[in-house]
């Protein structure tokens, strides 16, 4: 998978998860929306740990380094 696909995937889970808690904030015991909301945030953290290693950070906070800024290293999303 690429870079641009990958970031598109964790954009659809991250937007699930965003309508999920607005779901959930008026439909607190859903417990189908809650695994639901389980089951997205899961799959967002593995595609996120995916892209961080072949990719570098998505944001700033990520950067694990401790030689370099690997923030500026990635490409910003108009360089595509």
């Amino acid at each position: 998978m690429n870079r641009n696909q990958l970031l598109k995937q964790i954009m659809e889970y991250d937007f699930v998860l965003y309508e999920l808690n607005l779901y959930l904030d008026t439909h607190p015991d859903d417990v189908r929306a809650l695994k639901m909301h389980r089951k997205a945030a899961e799959t967002s953290d593995e595609l996120r740990k995916v892209f961080e290693t072949n990719f570098g950070p998505i944001v700033a906070r990520n950067n694990m380094s401790t030689t370099t800024w690997q923030w500026l290293e990635s490409p910003w999303p108009w360089d595509n």
